[in-house]
């Protein structure tokens, strides 16, 4: 078992845990589900050759990036980054060998559509982007790969949540985008 994998088991363990004891009932069937993704998120992410701030930057050429996160899809890793364009939104594949678009589907309904809308008016007040903040955090950690970042509002400011993988561990570390 390596090392990452360990880290990511361990943090879905201690997440599901706080869930529990957060009152969201009987998450047998959720805990399955997590643990088996965050493994394959962990064995597959070796084979991403570009760093999500490379994804946020080639998604540009699509829209603003309003969110970013490696995860799997169909037992494949895919660095998937959601942008807006002319208060349409959309969600970009990007190749997480090459750093090339594979393309883009409109996000046009449910809780995919809420989350872009709530993501991009919080990007609306930002003064820094997803990819300057990623890669301050990045640069003030060792041996740590952005896993994903997200910005929502805090306290009227606009923050960034940033998860990532550092040795044995994930975390979610938190930055101001104003």
């Amino acid at each position: 078992m390596t090392r990452r994998m360990m880290m990511l088991m361990t943090a879905g363990a201690v997440a599901l845990g706080f869930a529990g004891l957060a009152g969201f009932g009987s998450h047998s069937a959720f805990s399955a589900d997590e643990d088996a993704s965050q493994e394959a998120l962990i064995k597959l992410l070796d084979a991403a050759k570009i760093s999500l701030q490379q994804g946020l930057a080639a998604s540009e050429q699509r829209g603003k990036p309003i969110s970013a996160k490696f995860e799997v899809g169909d037992g494949k890793l895919q660095l998937s980054v959601y942008i807006a364009k002319e208060d349409k939104f959309f969600e970009v594949l990007i190749d997480h060998v090459t750093g090339k678009v594979l393309g883009a589907e409109p996000i046009t309904e449910g809780e995919d559509l809420s989350a872009a809308r709530e993501q991009s008016s919080t990007m609306a007040n930002a003064k820094t982007s997803l990819q300057d903040v990623v890669q301050k955090t990045i640069a003030q950690s060792a041996n740590t790969r952005a896993v994903s970042v997200v910005p929502s509002m805090k306290d009227g400011h606009p923050i960034a949540s940033i998860d990532v993988l550092t040795y044995n561990q994930v975390r979610a570390i938190q930055q101001p985008l104003d």
